[in-house]
């Protein structure tokens, strides 16, 4: 992968050394606004760069200050099931460790498996379970970014959890932690592979998070994950629909960005 032409480009927008990455999910994409001096490029103006082409994501790549320290952000991520390959899904992800990222919180909109869940709730990602059957490190190794094999024992930093749970008690927010599930989307999971899900110890389903962070652990990045439970999985509920994901998403984002804002803080 060459980066050289991007990183040129992005340094002529004045894009320099951030600290640190965030990937903001489905209705989660308003952190982005509170960016200060920043610096806003359209997914389409960036040369050789993924389009987002899902409801909810806004794709822009935004830079600046939030909470102390330089970040850039994803407002709107890209997804296997839009026909992506693992390699572009994950390229923003290669591009921030080129440009110095240290640390990576991904976010996502979630369904609920575990049965303490309930529509509204954050979920810290402790782990995940890869049901896809694909890798995003499948294919020749980035050398220049890390190992052939690589160890995922802490995928999701031990640092940025135990961040995320004092946070959260301070500030009095009720905030779950469990097990990230990847399946591919784009249709819901059946009511048969949510039973699957619960007996082999995923507490959260959705179609993205898994690959980048992966690519991100790959990368030698510090990984912190976290989801907002829009709805109870399949057969938990009585439908399905990605309207409720955005509206339940709005609802939560006050918590949300609060709980975001003091975790950078403290990075």
């Amino acid at each position: 992968m060459m980066y050289s032409e991007l990183l040129t480009y992005l340094s002529n927008k004045g894009i320099r050394q951030p600290e640190l990455g965030l990937v903001l999910g489905s209705g989660l994409g308003d952190l982005a606004d509170e960016i200060e001096d920043a610096v806003i490029i359209p997914y389409e103006a960036i040369p050789n760069f993924p389009v987002s082409t899902v409801e909810g994501h806004e794709g822009k790549l935004v830079y600046g200050n939030l909470s102390g320290k330089r970040v850039i952000a994803l407002k709107g991520r890209f997804h296997y099931y839009e026909g992506y390959e693992l390699a572009d899904v994950t390229y923003p992800i290669r591009l921030f460790k080129e440009l110095g990222v240290s640390s990576i919180i991904l976010t996502n909109a979630a369904g609920g498996v575990s049965q303490d869940f309930q529509p509204g709730d954050i979920m810290v990602i402790t782990d995940h379970i890869n049901l896809t059957g694909n890798n995003p490190l499948i294919g020749p190794n980035v050398h220049q970014q890390g190992p052939r094999f690589v160890d995922l024992t802490e995928t999701y930093s031990k640092r940025g959890i135990d961040l995320l749970k004092q946070i959260a008690q301070a500030e009095d927010i009720d905030l779950k932690e469990g097990v990230y599930t990847w399946m591919t989307g784009p249709s819901y999971e059946t009511p048969a592979e949510i039973r699957m899900i619960q007996r082999i110890g995923g507490d959260a389903v959705g179609m993205s998070t898994v690959p980048e962070a992966i690519v991100a652990k790959h990368a030698g990045m510090e990984v912190i994950g976290i989801s907002c439970i829009t709805n109870l999985a399949a057969g938990l509920q009585s439908a399905l629909n990605h309207e409720e994901v955005i509206e339940i998403s709005q609802q939560v984002k006050p918590k949300f960005k609060h709980l975001l804002r003091q975790l950078i803080s403290q990075l």
